[in-house]
């Protein structure tokens, strides 16, 4: 199953140094509730939509991430991976947003597919929602005006092959 695992340049770094991720993670993905959700509004949402829904809501993810995490550059990332289904449970509770997973595996550099970053362009309107991020979880809508400021950048994708130089220009 694809998995969108958030994450930041701190935790991109270790996956590099290490060559894993220890699991247990929450990441997000293209689960029934996020499915029913989509095709609510569009029917004729295909896979490959879905998917950049669940990429978003990772990105999400990733600003708060960032909120606990003050030595990683101010930009979201995101890490498209590929795990056993077995390995993935679908968390079906009202409270968690939908897509969400939590895969019990360990990710291995192996498993990456891609990795999704904000450009240095994003950081100074990551690093505001980074600091309201919570208060938008809460219904401000101030905060959210400032997260969706964020949210408006889109992410490079990369291969793998070239996150470590991409990780040295940062």
């Amino acid at each position: 199953m694809r998995v969108y695992l958030p994450t930041t340049t701190s935790v991109l770094r270790t996956l590099l140094d290490e060559g894993l991720l220890t699991g247990p993670h929450t990441a997000f993905a293209v689960t029934p509730q996020l499915r029913e959700f989509y095709e609510r509004s569009d029917p004729s949402a295909d896979l490959e939509e879905l998917e950049y829904a669940a990429l978003l809501t990772a990105a999400r993810a990733s600003l708060r991430l960032l909120d606990v995490d003050p030595t990683a550059v101010r930009r979201r990332v995101v890490l498209a991976a590929d795990v056993p289904d077995d390995q993935v449970e679908v968390m079906d509770d009202p409270h968690v947003e939908r897509g969400a997973v939590r895969v019990r595996a360990d990710i291995r550099m192996r498993d990456v597919a891609s990795a999704h970053i904000d450009d240095s362009e994003a950081e100074d309107d990551v690093r505001a929602a980074v600091n309201v991020v919570l208060e938008a979880d809460l219904g401000s809508e101030d905060a959210q005006f400032v997260v969706d400021q964020a949210e408006g950048h889109e992410l490079a994708w990369y291969a793998t092959q070239e996150l470590g130089p991409a990780l040295e220009l940062l």
